[in-house]
């Protein structure tokens, strides 16, 4: 039997909100009592996961004073040297507390504003003292609920101001940050902004330094919106925006579900191993889920290994697909070396196509050959070929 345990190399980590997540749901209050970060860091390592992305507000509590914040953060930092995990992200909550109710970069009111902005610019400190190379940077709370409740390009304007302050920030300090947006179609708000991947590569564009900001694609929020999270990742990567990944499970367009990776959508996360394991991204494999509420203590650590197990069981499998010598024929048969292949070659232009004449009955009558590779893609999913 494959040994399925996770080794640093890897590069699993998990949000400290995560395992530490209480069950609350609008339904009814928490199934189990608070986490503090520090257990959750030395619980995490003890299941082999090798870094931890975290919230200020995971930490240290929003109205803890500078003696209480401290305790958190040395309490903390304490666990991290003594298992070696590593902090390889941060974020900061601002969709917690009821100040962030209409948002806080986008927030109608302007002091809400400059208060998320300190708010970040005190996490972005301890991020960079504490070795994270990517803020992640989550906006819930910005969108809106009624049309005339929100002036759309206007709150755009100040999305960027805040970007762009941010980024002046990090500069100024000399820090080794670069941000990851994560985009989410809804939930808390009805409508947020920047909702899908295309719509916050668009954004990254209009801001004074685009080379800083990238993505953090969650599964669950592109499946929300309906969308296929691999070929978001896909277009990330050849636009060289992908910085961070969350890891998830989900059943189609509904709520935000954050089912253990691999418990939903088996079939796309198949496709997004295989993506990764063929790209170059090197980042972290982050688990961005949600123990049930159903589950005890024990539970929540099963959940949390059970997602890092189940990557390296579908990598195994991905990686037997590609290796498999039918796999190889049936890709020739579709045709993929072609699709890699210029349409121009080299020395061509325009003119070398404006009258091009293929056999149009026969490439009509042409199959692409797609289900055989399909279905023996299944099989190794389903374990009958290896």
């Amino acid at each position: 039997m494959t040994d399925y345990t996770p080794v640093p190399e890897d590069r699993f980590s998990f949000g400290i909100w995560t395992v530490g997540w209480q069950g609350v749901d609008v339904f009814g209050p928490g199934s189990r009592p608070p986490m503090a970060a520090d257990r959750a860091v030395r619980k995490l390592a003890e299941i082999g996961a090798y870094g931890v992305n975290f919230h200020d507000n995971d930490v240290f509590d929003f109205d803890a004073s500078p003696a209480e914040r401290q305790g958190k953060i040395d309490a903390f930092r304490k666990a991290l040297d003594e298992t070696g995990l590593v902090v390889t992200t941060a974020t900061t909550n601002l969709f917690g507390h009821p100040i962030f109710k209409d948002g806080a970069f986008t927030s109608n009111d302007r002091d809400v504003r400059r208060f998320a902005l300190r708010k970040v610019m005190d996490n972005l400190d301890l991020a960079a003292e504490l070795g994270a190379r990517t803020y992640v940077c989550w906006g819930g709370r910005e969108g809106a609920e009624s049309g005339a409740a929100k002036d759309v390009r206007a709150a755009l304007d100040r999305y960027k101001e805040a970007f762009d302050v941010l980024g002046s920030y990090v500069v100024d300090k000399g820090y080794d940050l670069r941000f990851a947006i994560e985009p989410k179609p809804n939930e808390p708000r009805g409508d947020i902004l920047l909702p899908t991947i295309g719509h916050a590569l668009a954004f990254i564009q209009e801001l004074e330094r685009p080379e800083m900001v990238g993505l953090n694609p969650e599964v669950g929020h592109e499946e929300m919106a309906g969308l296929n999270y691999a070929h978001g990742l896909a277009q990330a990567l050849w636009q060289g925006k992908l910085f961070h990944i969350d890891l998830n499970g989900q059943h189609g367009p509904r709520y935000d579900q954050d089912l253990r990776f691999g418990a939903g959508n088996v079939r796309g996360a198949f496709w997004v191993v295989d993506l990764i394991e063929q790209s170059d991204y090197d980042g972290p494999v982050h688990f961005d889920f949600k123990p049930p509420r159903t589950e005890d203590d024990a539970g929540v650590w099963e959940s949390a290994a059970a997602c890092m197990r189940n990557w390296l069981i579908l990598r195994e499998k991905v990686r037997a697909f590609r290796a498999d010598p039918d796999v190889r024929e049936a890709l020739r048969d579709a045709r993929l070396d072609e699709l890699a292949r210029p349409t121009l070659a080299a020395g061509e232009d325009w003119r070398s196509v404006r009258d091009a004449s293929p056999d149009i009955e026969a490439l009509a009558v042409r199959g692409a050959a797609h289900e055989r590779l399909d279905q023996l893609a299944l099989e190794h999913l389903y374990g009958v070929r290896s």
